[in-house]
């Protein structure tokens, strides 16, 4: 019992990730001022300062300076990790490459803000679709829209599954997590890359991993980070991550998009909301590369 209950605890401690998501039909469309985002930053200052955190995430992946010293190991290629969780965000939580355009402030809570695919796209590719993709109380998703996809592996004996919670095991309660990290852009094309090949998985040497992830988007951006998501704004997320960010954006047919939230083994069905950009010194590592 006393083992269920440790369990159960470590998983509930990764589901912040997702948190404070529901709210008021209201709510959908506020947009918050500068000086709520700068009281975020400073609240997250506060509440880090001297309290050992190591680095966090989402950043500026082209900006490579970052004073926080707190060094963890590098967790393993994925090809030696178990693919654990496939979930994304609406627009971009990092910021670099071909999504550098900032979608604003939002709503103070992780919707509608973040940042946008900074290309062009061509008047066919933007034609609306006449029903509502992986639609939730924030809104559905739109052509033209852009998804960060998080691609989560684990060092621990695990299967893919629903949330963070999935990279956890009985018998490891810190496992190495690495993200493998690829920014999409939905598009009204059929002849555009398909999200359920894209999120297919199978065993390979015994591990499970994401087959279709794509191989020609830049080389990507490695750094040590955490675990990001909305509830993160203006406390630190205490899990280590090493990330690696493509720079370059794919484009993703909506309609397969669509088609995946409305069933998968990982019990996704809609976008979730983006922490702020980290932009404080002592909380970003210094990328090597």
């Amino acid at each position: 019992m006393k083992r269920k209950i440790i369990s159960v605890l470590a998983i509930v401690a990764l589901l912040p990730i997702y948190a404070n998501e529901k709210r008021s039909d209201d709510d959908v469309h506020k947009i918050v001022s500068d000086k709520v985002i700068s009281e975020q930053r400073m609240k997250l200052a506060g509440n880090t300062k001297d309290k050992g955190y190591g680095p966090q995430s989402p950043r500026d992946i082209e900006a490579v300076a970052g004073d926080n010293l707190l060094k963890f190991n590098t967790a393993p290629l994925s090809t030696q990790m178990n693919l654990c969780n496939i979930h994304f965000h609406k627009n971009a939580e990092h910021k670099g490459g071909e999504f550098t355009q900032y979608a604003g402030n939002g709503d103070g809570d992780g919707f509608q803000s973040g940042y946008k695919y900074s290309g062009k796209l061509n008047v066919a590719e933007l034609k609306s679709v006449a029903h509502d993709i992986c639609p939730s109380k924030h809104g559905a998703l739109s052509v033209g829209d852009t998804i960060e996809v998080h691609y989560v592996y684990s060092t621990a004996q695990v299967k893919p599954g629903s949330t963070l919670g999935s990279c956890l095991s009985d018998a490891i309660k810190n496992p190495q997590l690495r993200v493998e990290t690829q920014v999409y852009v939905l598009v009204n094309n059929k002849d555009a890359l398909d999200f359920g090949n894209l999120s297919k998985h199978e065993i390979k040497n015994d591990l499970y991993q994401a087959i279709n992830i794509p191989n020609n988007t830049g080389t990507p951006i490695q750094y040590a980070g955490s675990t990001t998501g909305p509830d993160y704004n203006e406390k630190g997320s205490p899990f280590q991550v090493t990330w690696r960010v493509r720079p370059k954006v794919a484009k993703v047919n909506i309609e397969s998009v669509g088609q995946w939230c409305k069933g998968n083994v990982f019990n996704e069905d809609h976008a979730h909301g983006v922490r702020n950009l980290v932009t404080n010194p002592k909380l970003l590592s210094k990328i090597s590369q």
